[in-house]
């Protein structure tokens, strides 16, 4: 029988398609993908260093897998790998790291590895990982990442991702399409554009070869995909062209990601970000003229060095007077080898956590009022496989999250829904009513007809 293998991906959507990229290689190879609970011979992990506590997240992982089989080969993998591959080896079990240049040539290395009491590690410097890997992801869900750029030319002061990824490099638009027409003819409907700064897209060997909007307009001509959606991307490269074209695509949907980080244009400066907040405000505002309905998320970190009561404040009320939908929120922690971790203004950790609540709150202030907006509309949700609780979960194409009773008949399929409520989990009996239900204060909905 084949060897058998089995992922756990810890952290961005870039490292959820890498992983699937790595299990297609394995079975290329001739191993048997099993999932991460099961005995397996082979476990590979891959790592993130962006969230906190990536050590101990790490070690819980492998102490997980090793439960599962004593005897299993622990590969780890992933920006952390790169970053402290001799801290890795310190995890009892860890018997390889690869790097960032190594991860994608890990069957020629699980050729080599044998129990021993000593881990191995393959990590090249980061300036030696200069060529982009394709990758995407298949079966883990309805929606596909794919990966369109790695890498950073960027250099945010608290920031290890081109410490860990190197620099910005992309792949072709040829190549990028025929991806993506794969993945449409395999079934799937939407595609997610992912990368590290996927605005920076078309650099090759060091050379600007196309732009951002060069790729959103070519993919907006595959039929064989319904949705694509644009992943995280920072303002100053969010241009009006991209914008204007989404306004107006057949296929790109009104749902940006743009990471702000802080209101506070001093904070901003001591970031290295290359906008300032007049700049963000006005991105909001264009979208908004075009794309009344669009979604809207936002970035922002909360306890940076320096960062007094005044520019929270100033954060606060610049995020509570924009027309956005959704917060992510950050708290601040030290990164080796950054900028920030080096200044002086040490936010209290109380302080931090304090910040990051009030930031939450409005988050869900924000994300109610926009739902609020939508009471009374339709829209094409796009429903999932997930199920939990007996209910499974879509998005509408401006990112509104529904649920309604599983029907493995509506599994991938597009709905057009009526938004009718916004309800808490539990909050509806929908044994008795027709409506299609959300969780968590997300908007409920009546199903009117189905399509393709």
């Amino acid at each position: 029988m084949s060897k058998s293998v089995a992922f756990y991906t810890l952290g961005c959507k870039l490292n959820f398609s890498e992983t699937s990229a790595i299990g297609r290689i394995f079975q290329n190879a001739g191993y048997r993908p099993i999932p991460f609970h099961d005995p397996a011979d082979i476990y590979v992990i891959n790592t993130c260093s962006v969230t906190e506590n990536a050590d101990r997240k790490c070690r819980k992982v492998v102490r997980e897998a090793l439960s599962h089989s004593p005897d299993a080969y622990i590969v780890v993998v992933g920006c952390y790998a790169q970053l402290k591959p001799r801290e890795i080896t310190e995890i009892p079990g860890v018997d390889m790291v690869l790097g960032a240049a190594e991860k994608f040539n890990i069957i020629e290395h699980i050729n080599e590895l044998t129990k021993s009491t000593e881990p191995i590690i393959h990590n090249a410097p980061i300036a030696e990982t200069n060529v982009f890997i394709p990758a995407f992801s298949v079966g883990d869900r309805t929606r596909t990442f794919l990966k369109v750029q790695d890498g950073c030319d960027y250099s945010c002061t608290f920031c290890t991702i081109p410490l860990a990824r190197g620099a910005s490099r992309s792949g072709t638009i040829a190549d990028i399409m025929k991806q993506a027409e794969d993945i449409g003819a395999s079934g799937v409907k939407e595609i997610v554009l992912t990368g590290v700064n996927i605005g920076d897209f078309g650099i090759r060997d060091g050379e600007r070869c196309d732009r951002f909007i060069d790729l959103v307009k070519a993919l907006d001509e595959v039929e064989s995909i319904s949705r694509f959606r644009i992943s995280s991307i920072e303002p100053n490269l969010l241009t009006d062209e991209v914008i204007a074209f989404v306004a107006q695509s057949k296929r790109f949907v009104p749902h940006f990601h743009i990471p702000l980080q802080s209101g506070s244009n001093r904070i901003l400066g001591l970031m290295r970000r290359r906008y300032k907040r007049e700049l963000y405000a006005d991105r909001v505002a264009r979208i908004k003229a075009l794309m009344p309905d669009c979604c809207i998320g936002v970035d922002v970190i909360v306890g940076f060095p320096g960062e007094t009561r005044e520019d929270f404040l100033e954060t606060y009320q610049f995020l509570n007077e924009l027309d956005i939908s959704y917060l992510h929120v950050f708290t601040y922690s030290e990164r080796e080898n950054t900028i920030a971790a080096q200044m002086e203004g040490a936010v209290p950790g109380a302080q931090r956590g304090e910040r990051s609540k009030m930031l939450h709150i409005l988050s869900e202030k924000k994300r109610r009022a926009f739902y609020q907006t939508q009471l009374g509309k339709e829209g094409d949700v796009l429903f999932e496989s997930d199920v939990k609780d007996g209910y499974m979960h879509g998005f509408s194409r401006n990112y509104v999250k529904v649920r309604t009773p599983y029907d493995p008949l509506l599994v991938n399929e597009t709905v057009t829904v009526k938004f009718t409520e916004i309800t808490d989990q539990g909050e509806m009996d929908v044994e008795e009513l027709p409506e299609v239900l959300v969780h968590e204060g997300d908007v409920s909905t009546q199903r009117m007809h189905a399509s393709d």
